[in-house]
């Protein structure tokens, strides 16, 4: 069994130790160690190589925005980070999205949503599935009233095919659900994705729907 290494950044140790103690209880999960800043995950994640860090977005010195950029815009960097947040409709939260993460938590997630989500992250799938961050994502690319024009160009690297894919993973579907809307392979869908992915030059998936929104090709609806 491959053991999912750990690093939960928070500068409150409540918090920190309390997560500590709920992923350490997982067979295949072990928090290897804690933060208590944007700076000192910076240098634990240099030290001790975690696959996926659980990021505070508030923090002193420096917060989860500008860590999460560091750690994550270098070619070739491999952590996943994980923002973790009290209120599910954070501004700074979709900022973090856009700075790299894979995906968002709020703190008050059961001992269950917090493993699920360390494990979909740490696999390369993104956490987008949740409605919270379909939500966020929504909402806060309403900010920006227009496309942005460098972004919309790059969508016509796409096949048209790719460009259903792509709308349909900012709309939250898995790779199954995209197969069955599209009546194909999800081998074939998972291709499709990586291709997208590789033109565009994102990430992962929540990447690719922030993308979507703020292209234009995805109009946010209400909730």
């Amino acid at each position: 069994m491959t053991t999912i290494r750990v690093l939960i950044a928070d500068d409150q140790m409540m918090v920190r130790q309390g997560f500590t103690v709920l992923l350490n209880a997982e067979p295949d999960i072990e928090v290897v160690g804690q933060a208590v800043d944007g700076l000192d995950a910076l240098t634990q994640v240099t030290e001790l190589a975690p696959d996926v860090v659980l990021m505070d977005v508030r923090m002193p010195r420096l917060g989860g925005i500008e860590s999460t950029r560091r750690l994550t815009e270098p070619a070739g960097a491999t952590v996943k980070v994980l923002v973790l947040t009290t209120f599910d409709l954070d501004e700074y939260v979709y900022e973090a999205l856009r700075a790299g993460a894979s995906g968002f938590l709020l703190k008050d997630a059961s001992a269950d949503e917090l493993a699920h989500a360390v494990r979909v992250v740490a696999a390369g799938d993104a956490l987008l599935a949740p409605n919270l961050t379909k939500r966020l994502i929504a909402e806060f690319s309403r900010v920006t009233s227009s496309p942005r024009a460098p972004l919309k160009d790059r969508v016509g690297d796409l096949t048209e095919r790719e460009t259903e894919v792509l709308s349909l993973i900012a709309q939250g579907l898995t790779n199954g659900e995209i197969a069955e809307r599209l009546v194909l392979a999800e081998q074939t869908v998972k291709s499709h994705v990586g291709r997208i992915l590789g033109k565009l030059g994102l990430r992962d998936r929540t990447q690719a729907a922030v993308f979507a929104y703020e292209t234009g090709l995805i109009r946010p609806t209400g909730y």
